[in-house]
């Protein structure tokens, strides 16, 4: 298999100003993912499960340790990488699904979907063609294409969401919590979707509340307490 990320030694934290006190979000983890590998964060609230997604999406940055993504030119450290490299790592290589939609006002759904395509040089009709195409799947209305995202409810803009993230292909895919808000046709659109991305060779580390959802992806489990950090081959763990 190929590797696509290594992790060593990372380390969160962050200064409560206000309270006078630091608190360790998570120290010293170290793991691997390779293509086509699904990782699955596990712990109890608090843990740093989604702190350090955002870390390895460089929203956040560490204390110590190092991000090593094998990216198609060649292998960079996230931790320290110049931030024109980041936004240029998120266009092409890494995606980065959410529970929560961030849409700018007056831009169309099918427009919102199909933008990472078309910033990847795919002629603008095709684009949205394929951002229909997914709409449908996730159970977003025809009626609602052309509507702004900025108006629909939690649960549609989610599927927006989706749509958007999954529509191309990504080397590394962080999930935070992408089943919060969807309901039975939309899980399953999506579980089909990532089942589809990982045959693909995606790389996938995701944080789910009910990790049942991902049951049969599942090849790792990351299981993360305050201060231990421990790998576990799936079927060694009740998820």
């Amino acid at each position: 298999m190929t590797c696509v990320l290594e992790i060593s030694g990372l380390t969160k934290g962050f200064m409560m100003h206000h309270l006078g006190s630091f608190l360790q979000a998570f120290e010293d983890i170290s793991f691997s993912v390779e293509a086509g590998e699904f990782l699955l964060l596990k712990g109890a609230n608090g843990a740093g499960k989604s702190t350090l997604l955002r870390a390895l999406y460089r929203s956040y940055l560490v204390q110590s340790g190092k991000i090593r993504f094998h990216s198609e030119h060649g292998v960079i450290d996230l931790a320290v990488a110049a931030d024109v490299d980041i936004a240029h790592l998120r266009r092409t290589e890494i995606g980065f699904v959410t529970q929560f939609l961030v849409a700018r006002p007056r831009v169309s759904a099918e427009a919102v979907v199909a933008e990472p395509l078309r910033l990847s040089g795919v002629e603008g009709v095709a684009a949205l063609k394929q951002a229909r195409y997914w709409l449908e799947a996730f159970g977003v209305k025809p009626e609602l294409w052309k509507a702004y995202p900025t108006t629909f409810s939690g649960g549609e803009q989610q599927k927006v969401n989706l749509a958007r993230a999954l529509i191309r292909p990504q080397k590394l895919l962080l999930l935070d919590e992408p089943t919060a808000s969807l309901d039975a046709n939309a899980r399953a659109a999506l579980l089909s979707r990532l089942a589809d991305l990982k045959s693909g060779g995606t790389a996938m580390i995701g944080v789910f509340h009910h990790p049942g959802d991902v049951e049969k992806l599942i090849d790792r489990v990351i299981n993360l307490t305050p201060s231990v950090t421990t790998a576990e081959e799936r079927e060694d763990v009740a998820v």
